[in-house]
């Protein structure tokens, strides 16, 4: 009868147990999972590393226009800090006027000829419009698609985006058209 009282006992103190771990684990794996989904990507990227330092970009989206782009960019860190940095300075100065800035977004929001830019860009003379399109175009942000069409090339379309939502803040713009 002894027995029988101590392995209901031990019974009850083993479900208690296996109660304990389970929520234990539950409990792990809820403070876990909000690292998991905000950084899937970087926990992907931490698995590819192999003990190097790496920085990425990929983006996936539709246009307005209808057009897809998928892409993915890394490089390895210290490549990035080796690099002569002053090589890309035109490149980014194309991107620092905001007649260049609206005239890119105008392109990927589908305004493709010289003449509806120059409108969206409130430019008064086609001289001022060409000279921003030359900037653009020199530097590989905007392409020469026929007679005085642009497009942004596949290639640039997202890292043009990642660029700007490096300095836009979260949540602080609304789609205004």
């Amino acid at each position: 009868m002894a027995s029988d009282s101590l392995q209901r006992r031990i019974d009850a103190l083993e479900e208690r147990v296996a109660r304990l771990e389970t929520a234990r684990d539950a409990s792990r794996d809820a403070e876990s999972a909000p690292r998991e989904d905000t950084f899937w990507a970087l926990e992907g990227l931490r698995h590819r590393l192999a003990g190097r330092g790496q920085v990425l970009f990929t983006g996936a989206l539709d246009l307005p226009t209808g057009e897809h782009y998928e892409w993915q960019q890394g490089a390895y860190a210290d490549g990035v800090l080796a690099a002569d940095w002053a090589e890309y300075a035109a490149s980014y100065a194309a991107l620092g006027h905001p007649v260049r800035l609206t005239l890119l977004r105008a392109v990927l929001r589908g305004t493709r000829s010289a003449t509806e830019l120059q409108d969206v860009a409130g430019l008064n003379t086609t001289g001022q419009l060409y000279h921003h399109l030359k900037q653009l175009t020199a530097t590989g942000w905007l392409q020469a698609e026929g007679r005085g069409h642009y497009h942004v090339p596949a290639g640039r379309v997202v890292p043009l985006l990642v660029l700007l939502s490096a300095v836009v803040p979260p949540g602080s713009h609304q789609e205004t058209e």
